[in-house]
């Protein structure tokens, strides 16, 4: 590990200072990714910014019914807040569903979304890597794949994001408060990671010392036909990445003579190399029938974009009936009559 500089925070403003004075500084949230780094060499900032004396670790509850996520909630604290658990199940699901007991214990919420979109190869830092040494080479490509990219991805980079909570959060529509040096701003959760181009070392679209300060949620859906769910498909039952996620949020009309969809939000995990949201899908659905057909054609239709490799093609189909699933139960279609909602 290189030697480097250190300096403990006192207030955001004082944080985002500290960054800017150094163009190889890091920020240190819970270090549950960027210390792994500085042991392997794939990170080495010259300073690092410790921001666990920030008071960004309160849930607070917003004057419209959302509520005001800090940057410092601990993961596991956030899972288990009463009111994520009732107004967002989603995304206490999804948050139980990453890493370890141990790492939700220290895991924030700012560093959750931040941690870098990834592969074993650019945990390999005797591999080429365009994240790691741009220009370098995508070893996956031609490589082992099978849990790589299969929307978004280009020549560059195939990786895909690993967390479960940022999906939870695009499918919510949530927005994420930013501090930088030109004074606060925010942006919606899904404009907050890039695809990578030609510039996969990029994760982002923050500048060098911006700092993410909370996440804020809207108000619960109010209406009685309004469901949401995370389901987490993996290798193994624990700490382990998605080879598919799906974040969903189905809301029925409850005056129509037949179940009718008016709307959904929908985001997949383990495909991209962000959170990917279903737009396609969540437009073919709005107005259709909540029937298995209807949710067949809009998966489809949202995966007609997919270019698998060598190595992940099952990930078409394996995405296409997490979607189908997911959405199905979300309409409580029973299992002897598809087309019939379970009464």
């Amino acid at each position: 590990m290189r030697p480097f500089d250190y300096v403990r925070a006192d207030d955001p403003a004082g944080a985002v200072a500290a960054m800017a004075e150094r163009p190889d500084a890091a920020y240190l949230a819970g270090g549950t990714n960027l210390v792994d780094h500085l042991k392997l060499g794939i990170s080495a900032p010259d300073l690092l910014v410790d921001l666990g004396r920030l008071d960004l670790a309160d849930i607070e509850e917003l004057p419209d019914g959302g509520l005001r996520v800090g940057a410092m909630v601990r993961n596991s604290d956030l899972a288990a807040d009463p009111r994520v658990r009732r107004d967002h199940p989603m995304l206490s699901r999804a948050l139980l569903s990453g890493a370890s007991g141990q790492l939700r214990n220290a895991a924030t919420t700012g560093g959750n979304l931040l941690q870098r979109t990834r592969c074993v190869y650019f945990q390999d830092p005797t591999t080429p890597c365009n994240k790691r040494a741009p220009g370098s080479g995508c070893s996956a490509l031609g490589g082992y794949t099978r849990y790589h990219a299969i929307l978004g991805a280009s020549d560059a980079c195939i990786a895909t994001h690993p967390s479960d909570m940022a999906v939870a959060l695009a499918a919510l529509d949530a927005t994420v408060v930013v501090l930088g040096d030109d004074g606060e701003k925010r942006l919606p959760l899904t404009a907050l990671h890039r695809l990578p181009g030609d510039e996969p070392e990029r994760d982002t679209v923050l500048e060098h010392g911006d700092l993410i300060t909370a996440v804020e949620l809207p108000p619960p859906d109010g209406a009685a036909r309004t469901r949401s769910t995370y389901r987490k498909i993996r290798d193994r039952a624990s700490y382990a990445f998605a080879l598919v996620s799906v974040a969903a949020v189905l809301e029925l009309d409850p005056d129509a003579a037949r179940p009718t969809i008016l709307s959904a939000r929908i985001a997949l995990g383990g495909v991209a190399h962000a959170p990917w949201r279903a737009r396609r899908a969540e437009q073919l659905l709005a107005g259709a029938p909540a029937t298995r057909e209807s949710f067949r054609r809009a998966a489809a239709a949202e995966l007609e974009r997919a270019r698998p490799v060598a190595g992940n093609e099952f990930k078409v189909t394996m995405a296409q009936g997490a979607m189908v699933s997911v959405l199905a139960e979300l309409a409580g279609l029973g299992e002897e009559n598809e087309d019939s909602p379970d009464e």
